[in-house]
C-alpha cells in the first residue's frame, strides 16, 4: 500500500541510466533493450540510509558530462512520488530485498536535445543527487 510503502525501503542511491540509443534505434525502438547491457546502470558511490536523507522528495539531481551541465533537476519533480511508484510496481513485480528501483531522471537527456548530444568513448559522466553523493563513470 501506498501507505506503506517507505516502511519497506531501506535507503537511497545515485544510479547512472545508461542507453544504447544507437542501438536501441536500429532494433525496434525498443527502451529496455538498449539499457540491458552489461556495465550499464553502475551504481554508488553509496547506499544511504533513508534516515539519513532530510527529505527524499526535494534533493538536486544533476548529471555533467565532461564537466558541462546536460541535466539539472529536483526530485520534487519527478512523475510519481516514490510511495506511489513503489505501490504500483509491487501490484505487478514481487519486490524483494535487494530490489532496487529507478525513479526517473531531469529533462536534459542528450537523445532528446537539439541537435542530439551522444556519448563517445572517452567521455566523462557525472551523475550527482544531494545527500547521496556523486558517481563518476567514463565512457569505453
Amino acid at each position: 500500500k501506498e501507505a506503506e510503502a517507505l516502511d519497506h525501503v531501506v535507503g537511497f542511491t545515485v544510479a547512472n541510466d545508461v542507453s544504447a540509443r544507437d542501438w536501441q534505434l536500429r532494433n525496434g525502438r525498443q527502451w529496455l533493450l538498449g539499457k540491458t547491457f552489461d556495465t550499464f546502470c553502475p551504481l554508488g558511490p553509496a547506499l544511504v540510509t533513508k534516515e539519513a536523507v532530510t527529505d527524499v522528495h526535494n534533493l538536486s539531481i544533476r548529471c555533467r558530462v565532461n564537466g558541462e551541465l546536460m541535466q539539472d533537476g529536483n526530485t520534487n519533480q519527478l512523475i510519481f512520488p516514490l510511495p506511489k511508484l513503489i505501490a504500483w510496481v509491487s501490484r505487478f513485480v514481487t519486490l524483494v530485498p535487494g530490489d532496487i528501483l529507478l525513479t526517473g531522471t531531469p529533462s536534459g537527456v542528450g537523445f532528446f536535445r537539439k541537435p542530439p548530444v551522444f556519448l563517445k568513448k572517452g567521455d566523462e559522466v557525472q551523475c550527482e543527487i544531494e545527500e547521496l553523493g556523486t558517481i563518476c563513470n567514463k565512457v569505453v
